[in-house]
């Protein structure tokens, strides 16, 4: 079984329990409404669960999750433990322990001696006869809900819907287990009341509701008996991760390089994230290497021929992130030789920006189209009018310039105050990326026009501006620090298109286009003007197409007039 459907039936019976664990919390919670309304919520608690299908479904779950929890404590490395995971596991832990007696003096009464035990005498043991047996019962409450509640909070955590459902699921999460214990402590009230009378007694302690001494001190030795294998089972799995942390160290080593020349050698088996946590290498990992986030993915840059191929569930993954070739999951790869990785997104990667699904973008070279687009005048503008006029005015320039850029397929990058660069191509191919960007200018013409008439009555005179666009292979990719991280693209597509830019001034243009944009398009546009500069930084000529008017751009392209292009036809 792959660690994926090892980490989806973890879930599945933990959520099993969960309801099991919320159900007789609800029950208890009822004691606040009085003993018969327990009593009353019980026979409904025993149609669930009681049934065939109920009683295979949690005794199931809860065997079959105390052994992944045990799967956990043995594969799980001393490294890198958070304090909640740790708590998690412990609290788990100590479930069986706790439960151990409920088990036997319920459930496993009815099975063997056919006792019927009920609230009424349940309670009694607690309060009356047995008083440690009751503190007990409230700790193993308070276990298995801090134990259930932390897992929930690891499974939603990476979801855009927890932020949403946080508040909820906290009331729940404190409200339900406070009202189940005054509901336990008033029901305990009531019974201290009810046992002094004799009729009560006679009616709720019978001995087929509560066992004899004999059948009692059968269950008792059986309990015994139990607590001493879960005792056994967990001594167990520590002594086998003596064992295996000896024939590691006796079986061979792997090195594990990251950036800046820094490495570690770990034993054969160790995954790369357990590699990263024992070198003290910070590398993200929201999940906790359950392969859920994906935010511990690395590219492999030597060793690929020494990692075993990825899991179906790894590769699933993967395959939602849209992940590269030679990119794999940290937590989930254990190479078999030394290797090289570099990881993908930093190591303060938080929930918030995973929720969002805000994916830094390591560096890659690719080709993109550029365009840079610059308001004029802005400075006087700011000198003739008020701040918050001057900010209006140019903020609905910049609106509309990135919601054309939008609507022909580019992606807005970086705002400079009163202009923007776009991107375009960074998930098409160089064809589609040079079409987008020319039918991109003709949407600038048309909006800022739009634009225009609305403000023609407050500024007097239009905006004016002025476009650059260039493509090229570049490096895109995000760079900054913590959450401050903007994607940029390096190279001479940025350059150009910024340069090309400047020179609308020099001939009185709205717009230039490197001729290759042009060309790759395919769009009808041998009408444009051609030129060839001469720009800074560059050794050869750049040939170039001159638009005087971008509005005029939507007629040379024969748009409709009231087209909105959400992509770029192909």
């Amino acid at each position: 079984m792959g660690r994926t459907a090892i980490h989806r039936l973890r879930l599945s019976t933990g959520l099993i329990l969960l309801a099991y664990v919320t159900t007789h919390l609800v029950n208890h919670a009822l004691g606040n409404v009085s003993l018969r309304a327990m009593a009353d919520g019980l026979i409904v608690q025993r149609w669930i669960w009681q049934g065939v299908i109920g009683t295979a479904a949690l005794y199931g779950a809860l065997i079959v999750h105390f052994l992944l929890g045990l799967r956990a404590l043995y594969e799980r490395r001393d490294y890198g433990w958070r304090l909640s995971e740790a708590l998690q596991l412990v609290l788990g832990l100590l479930v069986p322990f706790l439960l151990m007696n409920h088990i036997f003096v319920t459930r496993i009464a009815l099975t063997q001696f056919d006792i019927l035990k009920g609230y009424p005498q349940e309670l009694t043991s607690f309060w009356v006869k047995s008083p440690h047996l009751g503190v007990q019962q409230v700790a193993v409450l308070i276990v298995a809900w801090a134990h259930a509640c932390l897992g929930v909070y690891f499974w939603l955590r990476i979801k855009p819907v927890f932020t949403r459902i946080a508040p909820w699921l906290t009331a729940v999460a404190v409200l339900l287990p406070v009202l189940a214990l005054l509901g336990f402590f008033e029901a305990g009230r009531q019974v201290l009341d009810l046992v002094h009378d004799p009729a009560w007694r006679a009616a709720n302690l019978a001995a087929w509701q509560t066992g004899t001494a004999a059948q009692n001190a059968i269950l008792l030795t059986e309990r015994n008996a139990a607590i001493l294998v879960v005792g056994g089972m967990i001594i167990a799995t520590l002594l086998l991760r003596i064992l295996r942390d000896l024939r590691e160290a006796r079986g061979g080593s792997i090195r594990v390089t990251y950036p800046q020349g820094r490495s570690v050698r770990v034993p054969i088996g160790f995954s790369v994230l357990q590699a990263s946590l024992a070198a003290r290498v910070p590398h993200a990992s929201l999940c906790g290497g359950r392969a859920r986030c994906s935010t511990c993915r690395i590219r492999v840059i030597a060793g690929s021929g020494r990692i075993p191929a990825p899991s179906a569930g790894e590769r699933a993954v993967l395959e939602r992130v849209g992940a590269g070739p030679l990119v794999r999951l940290a937590c989930q790869l254990r190479p078999e030789g030394d290797i090289r990785v570099v990881p993908l997104l930093p190591p303060h990667y938080s929930f918030e920006m995973m929720r969002r699904r805000s994916w830094p973008q390591s560096g890659e070279e690719r080709f993109v189209v550029v365009l840079v687009a610059d308001m004029r005048d802005s400075s006087r503008l700011a000198e003739t009018r008020l701040p918050f006029d001057t900010v209006f005015v140019i903020d609905r320039f910049v609106n509309a310039v990135s919601t054309a850029v939008t609507e022909a397929g580019g992606r807005p990058n970086q705002f400079t105050g009163d202009g923007l660069l776009a991107v375009f191509g960074l998930n098409a191919p160089p064809a589609e990326a040079c079409r987008q960007a020319v039918l991109a200018v003709a949407l600038i013409g048309r909006s800022v026009a739009a634009l225009n008439q609305v403000l023609a009555a407050e500024m007097g005179m239009p905006i004016r501006f002025g476009l650059g666009v260039h493509g090229s292979n570049a490096v895109v990719g995000e760079v900054g620090l913590a959450d401050t991280r903007v994607f940029t693209t390096l190279g001479d597509a940025a350059n150009g298109a910024s340069r090309m830019e400047r020179l609308c001034k020099d001939y009185g243009c709205e717009a230039v286009i490197s001729d290759a944009v042009c060309e790759a398009s395919g769009l009808a546009l041998d009408a444009l003007p051609r030129h060839e500069v001469a720009l800074r930084g560059r050794a050869a000529a750049l040939v170039i197409r001159i638009v005087d008017r971008t509005e005029d751009m939507a007629s040379l392209l024969a748009l409709p007039p009231s087209r909105r292009l959400h992509r770029a036809p192909s």
